[in-house]
């Protein structure tokens, strides 16, 4: 699965990516990235209430230079989701509740970075979730 950002340079651009939580639970997430420096992730941290779902922007800074003539990325997100205690409010979710060794199933999700032109007419790769046990991933 993959993050696609629209590139044109030295401007900001956006994806959004939706979290489906398919469980009766709260769930809980952490949207990570490697190189925090070109991307930013609002919520990095949430909870997801049973049967919803939570939208997550990904922005990536503004780049002073061509990218490779193929567009693609070594870059990668990972998304990790859990169960949540019962009674875990969104401002409680810390890096704690998503810790595999705090004895917590955490599922993780990878996704791959590309880029398309913002100058091209050509339509978005269009794909459909990738399911997972608690939480479905929407781009």
């Amino acid at each position: 699965m993959y993050l696609q950002f629209p590139f044109e340079l030295k401007k900001q651009m956006s994806c959004s990516l939706n979290l489906t939580n398919k469980t009766d639970n709260n769930g809980a997430f952490k949207v990570k990235t490697k190189n925090p420096k070109n991307y930013c992730v609002r919520s990095n941290y949430g909870l997801i209430l049973p049967k919803s779902t939570c939208k997550v922007l990904v922005t990536m800074q503004a780049q002073k230079e061509v990218l490779n003539s193929d567009m693609q990325s070594n870059e990668k997100f990972m998304i990790q989701s859990v169960i949540a205690s019962p009674g875990l409010t969104a401002k409680e979710v810390t890096r704690e509740t998503l810790r595999k060794e705090s004895g917590h199933l955490v599922e993780e999700t990878k996704l791959r970075v590309t880029y398309v032109s913002s100058t091209t007419t050509t339509s978005p790769i269009h794909q459909g979730p990738e399911e997972g046990l608690y939480f479905s991933v929407f781009v």
